[in-house]
């Protein structure tokens, strides 16, 4: 299944009640990207804006330019030895004031890198379908202590 634009459920945080978030489609910067950018909001967020120029609000998820394979195994050990990994993206912009008193902005921004060694999505994928499912069931149901962590240094 492919990304797609249309509206995502966002995770309740402190100050964000419901939220949800409509994608259109944006020119990625790369040939092997596909980028969003937010363009509504739903449910309360009050103060939160939609993507601008001034105010970035953008996914953007890039696959490998060339995937890499897994080369043949050593003739008479049968070991594979330096397999490549191939790296996947997952970059989060959003834009924000961080002083009010002369309205400076600044990007706030995530890079998520997933490096899954070559041939792994063919041999292992109920590994990868758990790692991937994990991952982000951790990042939904740690919405708010990330938050905390990031505005108040709790962990």
């Amino acid at each position: 299944m492919s990304f797609t634009s249309g509206s995502i459920n966002g995770q309740t945080v402190t100050g964000l009640t419901s939220p949800t978030y409509t994608l259109a489609a944006d020119i990625a910067p790369a040939l092997n990207a596909k980028q969003w950018l937010v363009s509504a909001l739903g449910g309360t967020q009050t103060g939160v804006n939609t993507h601008s120029v001034s105010y970035p609000f953008t996914a953007t998820v890039f696959r490998p330019l060339v995937p890499k394979q897994a080369p043949a195994p050593n003739k008479s050990t049968g070991i594979i030895v330096n397999n490549p990994v191939n790296q996947y993206k997952i970059v989060v912009r959003k834009g924000g004031f961080f002083n009010t008193a002369v309205t400076q902005l600044a990007t706030m921004i995530s890079i998520e890198t997933i490096s899954i060694p070559a041939n792994m999505d063919a041999v292992d994928k109920p590994e990868v379908a758990a790692f991937i499912s994990f991952k982000a069931g951790f990042n939904w149901s740690n919405a708010q202590p990330i938050y905390d962590m990031l505005v108040n240094g709790i962990m």
